[in-house]
């Protein structure tokens, strides 16, 4: 099917993913690309800011970096890759042969995936009920991958729902990897609360809890209250973290390491779980 003859949901979601490609987009250059009047990406814009997908300006669209928008596993994939790189090299030292770990759906997370992948912490079992870190796991020697069941939900690239929830009961892991939207005032947040009882689960179901966060989530909140950070043994964030964010974990007396980020990112040979 041309792109003229997609309906308007498949068109939009298309136009979504180029605009969070490219950063922004004219409304001209998105008629030519999809075969389409003016009028009708002007109606396809509006309807994609609505959602919070994107913000129009004069003559185009840019990537609204916020709310819905940074849900969608496609953006949180080519977001602060360096920082989260810096976390993740941490976290992995936490890692020692012959434990069961936890990876929630987050791409802070997917970069201990990532790491994973050289095998050189084996063997190890891993659930994770992301579908992004599953196909990455999926053919690696000495990993004993458990992926959990539920709901499939393409915009997050995980499983969620009750199922989830019970299949998750059943478990105990040594240590759970999560990350979350914003952390302030003592309290991690999440603006989906479909997500936040998959987190919450997990962490019941860890000996051990460690939140990874890049540095913009400090001093932010969301919708929802996932728990507080006493719940976590450690919280690791990489060196943008300003003073006063710190300043604000200190009080709440939460144990933390700044992680330094590294010089450059390497981009994995096999980055099947999703461009970045």
């Amino acid at each position: 099917m041309n792109n003229a003859q997609q309906g308007p949901a498949a068109r939009q979601a298309a136009m979504a993913e180029r605009v969070l490609a490219e950063g922004s987009a004219t409304a001209a250059e998105l008629a030519e690309r999809f075969g389409v009047s003016l009028m009708t990406i002007h109606r396809d814009l509006d309807e994609l800011e609505r959602q919070g997908i994107v913000r129009k300006f004069r003559g185009g669209v840019t990537a609204q970096p916020s709310g819905v928008f940074e849900s969608n596993v496609q953006y949180r994939l080519k977001t602060m890759r360096a920082e989260k790189a810096a976390v993740a090299e941490r976290a992995l030292r936490m890692v020692e042969p012959g434990m069961a770990i936890m990876l929630d759906d987050s791409t802070s997370t997917l970069e201990i995936a990532r790491r994973l992948r050289l095998g050189e912490v084996t063997p190890l079992t891993v659930v994770t009920n992301f579908l992004e870190a599953i196909n990455m796991l999926s053919d690696q020697r000495g990993i004993h991958l458990m992926a959990l069941g539920g709901d499939y939900d393409p915009l997050h690239s995980s499983f969620l729902g009750v199922s989830c929830v019970e299949a998750i009961g059943q478990l105990r892991v040594d240590v759970c990897f999560a990350s979350t939207s914003a952390v302030h005032g003592g309290y991690a947040y999440h603006q989906e609360q479909h997500i936040v009882s998959v987190k919450r689960a997990m962490l019941d179901a860890a000996a051990r809890n460690v939140l990874l966060i890049d540095h913009t989530k400090l001093a932010r909140v969301a919708l929802h209250r996932v728990v507080p950070l006493s719940r976590f043994d450690l919280l690791l964030v990489d060196d943008g973290a300003s003073a006063e964010a710190l300043r604000d974990l200190d009080e709440n007396k939460v144990p933390y390491e700044v992680c330094a980020k590294p010089a450059t990112v390497t981009k994995g040979s096999d980055d099947r779980a999703g461009a970045t």
